[in-house]
């Protein structure tokens, strides 16, 4: 079932299961008094409503950032991996054609082995790091006889570097996401604030019905979309490992 097949789903039957409990509470509830109550409940839901807002807002761009910045993470590994092996191009035929072997084996490794574990959200081996550090050795252990072999050794070391910090902050995001905590706020405000309107009081009962029922559709539709993004690289998000399959080409 598709994406969004599954979202229509669940805001669909948010707003239908809204909708019949504001229809039985107006049809066989306590009538007096309930037009009474739209001014007290009123004010309680302006406040209910307006801090669930704001919270789910705040973490919908966080998750919004977050995605964005596990995808330039993904790229600038994936630059500092060709950067670093064309740098390793100039100390020697040899060491250009070992590291950028290295470079794209740690490269399959991130696309084969590691990004399955991180769009499924689950814990995963990889050697990723071993070869990661065999690059580094490489590099650091290959002399350099003039200063542009200098230049390009430790052009290569520092482009390396940022790779490590590129894979640190990537793996950081991958498991990463929305706290149990968070999660029992959002849902518990969300239910607040769909259930204060049952409150309400009106001449109509089909108005009180339809916007009760839009609202906990609206509602529905913030969650899921938190759901969906709370995880970069899997759900709706979906950050691709694009970069390292260029850099897998690159390397030839």
């Amino acid at each position: 079932m598709g994406i969004y097949l599954t979202g229509l789903l669940w805001v669909a039957g948010a707003a239908v299961v809204a909708a019949v409990m504001a229809y039985l509470i107006r049809k066989y509830g306590e009538l007096e008094g309930r037009s009474a109550n739209n001014e007290a409940a009123g004010q309680v839901f302006t406040i209910v409503g307006g801090l669930h807002a704001v919270l789910v807002a705040f973490v919908l761009i966080a998750l919004f950032d977050a995605v964005n910045q596990a995808s330039d993470a993904s790229y600038r590994e994936a630059d500092g991996l060709v950067a670093a092996t064309w740098a390793s191009d100039a100390l020697s035929p040899e060491v250009g054609d070992q590291v950028r072997g290295l470079a794209r084996q740690y490269a399959r490794t991130v696309i084969d082995d590691e990004w399955p574990g991180m769009a499924a959200g689950t814990s995963f081996t990889s050697s990723g790091w071993a070869q990661l550090d065999q690059l580094r050795k490489v590099v650091s252990d290959t002399p350099a006889n003039d200063d542009w072999q200098i230049d390009r050794k430790t052009e290569a070391a520092n482009q390396l570097w940022q790779v490590y910090q590129a894979r640190q902050e990537r793996l950081e995001a991958a498991g990463g996401g929305v706290t149990s905590v968070m999660w029992f706020v959002l849902i518990a405000g969300s239910v607040l604030a769909v259930c204060l309107p049952l409150l309400f009081g009106g001449p109509r009962i089909r108005t009180h019905v339809l916007i009760v029922a839009t609202l906990a559709a609206t509602i529905t539709l913030l969650l899921y979309a938190t759901y969906q993004l709370q995880n970069p690289f899997g759900g709706g998000a979906g950050v691709q490992p694009d970069a390292f399959q260029a850099a897998v080409e690159r390397f030839g």
